[in-house]
């Protein structure tokens, strides 16, 4: 299936979205490109949290996956992996980032993440937001060297704020994505995910975590404000959106009863017509 063909029902999964609003700004060749890596992230992902079926049935859905990407690759793409064609031909999209992320997927399937320690952690973020970072700025159009950095920090730091918004939705499904290390260090036993967010000791765990992705957001604005070539108007606006995301939770802090941040409408277009307005 051509890119134009999928765009939207993929734009009617991500419409109201932040991401949604940075593709906005994208040409529309770039912006079916990016419609369709997040088309393919959106398949995967739901496989994984798709609680009504089993390990097992979800493993065997993502190795399908695998072995569509490496259809497409080896020039016979499957109908499910067609819609990506276009993209992958017109900006050089590498396989190995498109295996990154099932391979995270899978981290999620083969079983429910719970307290990993931080070398596990990092490997996560990597797989399932840096490597779709690595797909995004080809993309937009940056070279590799400062777009693969770019996709190392700003991947990272989206997808920790992403776990520390999350903490109540993921506890429902068993996972807990706050590092060992952290969790020891202000004495908060791993146990059900659900008593562990509970937990008085979870402050300052999170906060400690949002350090940790401060600072991957000061790395990531530092690349772009050298102005790499590139469109870089979508990365700029989501690295502003997610952080306005994690400073809200920062001063509401992590203790229950927890309330879900969200972006209020006004500030999203007032940061839309910032960013969309510089290069």
């Amino acid at each position: 299936m051509a890119i134009e063909a999928q765009v939207p029902t993929v734009r009617k999964m991500a419409s109201g979205s932040s991401f949604y609003a940075a593709m906005r700004l994208l040409r529309k060749n770039a912006r079916d490109a990016m419609f369709a890596i997040y088309g393919f992230c959106r398949a995967v992902d739901d496989i994984a949290d798709d609680g009504t079926q089993s390990r097992r049935a979800r493993s065997e859905q993502l190795d399908a996956w695998h072995d569509d990407i490496e259809s497409l690759y080896a020039g016979s793409a499957s109908p499910r992996a067609a819609f990506l064609e276009t993209a992958v031909r017109r900006y050089a999209l590498r396989k190995v980032d498109f295996l990154a992320v099932i391979d995270g997927m899978a981290m999620d399937v083969d079983q429910d993440i719970r307290a990993p320690e931080l070398p596990t952690l990092d490997l996560y973020c990597e797989r399932v937001a840096s490597a779709v970072g690595r797909l995004s700025i080809k993309v937009f159009g940056m070279d590799e060297e400062p777009g693969f950095r770019l996709a190392h920090h700003l991947g990272r730091a989206l997808q920790l704020t992403n776990i520390l918004r999350d903490l109540d939705e993921d506890a429902s499904l068993g996972r807990l994505y706050l590092p060992r290390e952290l969790l020891d260090g202000a004495s908060v036993a791993v146990a059900d995910p659900r008593r562990m967010i509970a937990s008085p000791g979870i402050d300052p765990v999170c906060r400690a975590l949002a350090g940790i992705a401060r600072q991957h957001y000061a790395d990531a604005d530092h690349i772009l404000r050298s102005r790499p070539r590139g469109d870089l108007r979508a990365p700029r606006l989501m690295s502003a959106v997610y952080g306005f995301v994690l400073g809200e939770m920062q001063n509401r802090g992590w203790l229950p009863p927890r309330r879900r941040v969200t972006v209020p409408r006004r500030r999203l277009m007032w940061l839309m017509l910032r960013h969309g307005l510089s290069s």
